[in-house]
């Protein structure tokens, strides 16, 4: 399994490519990772929630088809509650813009 450090890296690399192509909404950036030198390698962007989901729901507690309804509606990532809870934020702060 990938180290914490190559996953904060996989995660950095999907946010840039969202932003390169101005998505704004659920997807999944898959990648393949190889044990041997600890690197991974794009493999693709599905601009949709995958059949697994809700293994991701699981693990996040986030309800991905209702953030992903709340983005399409407008409404910030960061103005979803279970978002901010996902990134330590208090639940119903208020967020700043």
């Amino acid at each position: 399994a990938a180290s914490p450090d190559v996953w904060k890296e996989m995660e950095k690399a999907a946010v840039a490519l969202a932003k390169a192509v101005h998505y704004t909404n659920a997807g999944t950036v898959e990648y393949l990772y190889s044990e041997l030198d600890s690197k991974f390698y794009f493999l693709e962007l599905n601009p949709r929630l995958q059949v697994e989901h809700p293994v991701t729901e699981m693990i996040t507690r986030v309800n991905l088809p209702a953030a992903q309804l709340q983005v399409a509606m407008g409404l910030p990532l960061y103005h979803i509650p279970e978002i901010r809870e996902l990134y330590g934020k208090n639940r119903y702060e208020e967020a700043v813009a």
